[in-house]
C-alpha cells in the first residue's frame, strides 16, 4: 500500500483555513463544445490519438452522424462527441449524501460531481449536468456559499431546497438565477413515496427546464468555449505516475469513499463503505474516468458544522486516471477546478469526472 496522508487533527475536524465560497453546478441538456479531437490548447499536456467515447446513462443523448463526429465538436466537461457546439448552459444540482438518500438518482449521467463537507463531517454532492438529461434527479438538499461559487464559476442554473444565509446572500447579492424548492419554486420537484422527508425530494432536466423558461432565466452560456483539455488516448500521468488501483478517502464512518481500478472499461468504480454505490433508476455502479481529489483550506464557523471551503486553490491535489496516480497542484481557473503539474494543465480522459474536495493534510490511502 501506497499511503500519501497525513495524520488530521485528533477531533477529526478539518485546520481552519481561508474562506472560499463552492458553487453548485445545474446543467441542462444537448450540446458541444468547439474542441477539435486532434487538439489541445497550449501548455496542456494532451497525450496520444485515440477514439473519444460516447458517455453511458439513460437520459437524452442525441448520437451525432458520422459526418457531425468529423466535425470534432464535443462537450466542454466530459469530452464527448456532442455533433455541434455548445451554448446551454450547464445546471447544478445539490444533492444528498445521507444514508437514507441513498442510492441516488441520476449522479450516473452527470458531467461533473463534486462531492464536498458540508455540516459536521458529512459530504454533499454538487452535480453538473450539460451532456445528459436525467429523468430523475436526487434527493435534492440545500445549498451553502462553497456550493454557489462554484456554480457561479460555471455560468450555471443552480438547482438547490433551502440555503445557509449566507449561501443566499451570495446569491442575492450577485444575483444569480436559481431555482429554490423552499422558496417559490415547489413545482419544479416532486416527493417520492417510498424515502421520508426530507430525503425524498427530486428533480428532472424536463422540469428544471420548465422552470428556467418560466422565470424567463438566460439560456445563453456565457462561458460557451470553456472546456476541460482532453487526452484522446492515454494520459501523460501513466508514464510518471504511481499504480493506483484502488484509492481510499476516508470521511467519518458512513462517508468513506473508494475507487477501484477497472482494467476492462479503463474506468474506477466508487464504492461507499466498502459497497458498490450504485444509481437509484439503473442499479449500475458509479464510475469515473477521472477522480481529482483536492486538499483545501477548511474552517469551521459554529456549532452547527457550518464551514467555509476553499474552492479556488491554489493546493495540493492527486489526479488519478487509468489506474495510476499523480500529485497535482489543482486550481480553479476558467470556470472548473483543474489538475495541473509544472505550470501545465493536466488533459482529462474522455468520460465523467469526480472531484473530491477534502481539508488540507487528510490525503489519500492507494495501493
Amino acid at each position: 500500500m501506497i499511503r500519501i496522508r497525513n495524520n488530521p487533527t485528533s477531533s477529526g475536524r478539518p485546520r481552519s483555513g481561508l474562506l472560499l465560497v463552492l458553487a453548485c453546478s445545474l446543467l441542462t441538456a444537448s450540446a458541444g463544445c468547439t474542441a477539435k479531437p486532434d487538439a489541445a490548447p497550449p501548455g496542456v499536456d494532451a497525450g496520444s490519438a485515440a477514439a473519444v467515447t460516447q458517455p453511458h446513462g439513460g437520459g437524452e443523448t442525441n448520437l451525432p452522424t458520422a459526418a457531425q463526429q468529423s466535425a470534432g465538436y464535443r462537450f466542454p466537461l466530459t469530452g464527448a462527441v456532442s455533433g455541434k457546439p455548445v451554448h446551454d448552459r450547464p445546471v447544478v444540482v445539490m444533492v444528498e449524501n445521507a444514508p437514507q438518500a441513498r442510492p441516488q438518482s441520476g449522479l450516473d449521467q452527470a458531467d461533473l460531481v463534486y462531492e464536498i463537507l458540508a455540516e459536521g463531517e458529512i459530504t454533499r454532492f454538487v452535480a453538473v449536468y450539460q451532456a445528459q438529461a436525467p429523468k430523475v434527479i436526487g434527493p435534492v438538499r440545500s445549498i451553502r456559499p462553497y456550493f454557489v461559487q462554484l456554480g457561479e464559476a460555471l455560468d450555471a442554473v443552480i438547482v438547490h431546497a433551502g440555503w445557509s444565509q449566507d449561501a443566499m446572500d451570495l446569491i442575492a447579492e450577485h444575483k444569480l438565477e436559481h431555482l429554490d424548492e423552499v422558496y417559490g419554486d415547489g413545482a419544479y420537484y416532486w416527493r417520492s413515496s417510498d424515502r421520508k422527508m426530507p430525503h425524498n425530494l427530486y428533480t428532472s432536466m424536463d422540469k428544471i427546464r420548465q422552470g428556467i423558461a418560466n422565470k424567463k432565466f438566460r439560456t445563453e452560456w456565457k462561458e460557451a468555449g470553456l472546456s476541460y483539455a482532453f487526452a484522446a488516448g492515454k494520459p501523460e500521468l501513466a508514464a510518471g505516475g504511481k499504480p493506483a488501483t484502488k484509492a481510499t478517502i476516508h470521511y467519518i464512518r458512513g462517508y468513506n469513499v473508494s475507487y477501484e481500478y477497472d482494467a476492462e472499461s479503463g474506468l474506477y468504480k466508487r464504492f461507499m463503505e466498502g459497497k458498490p454505490h450504485n444509481d437509484k433508476e439503473t442499479g449500475k455502479q458509479l464510475t469515473a474516468a477521472n477522480v481529482l481529489v483536492c486538499e483545501s483550506k477548511h474552517q469551521v464557523l459554529d456549532n452547527e458544522g457550518r464551514r467555509d471551503v476553499d474552492v479556488t486553490g491554489p493546493g495540493k491535489g492527486y489526479l488519478l486516471q487509468a489506474g495510476r496516480m499523480k500529485e497535482v497542484t489543482w486550481e480553479q481557473h476558467n470556470g472548473m477546478i483543474r489538475a495541473f503539474s509544472e505550470g501545465k494543465e493536466l488533459a482529462m480522459l474522455p468520460g465523467q469526472t469526480w472531484i473530491q474536495v477534502i481539508p488540507e493534510g487528510w490525503g489519500v490511502d492507494t495501493q
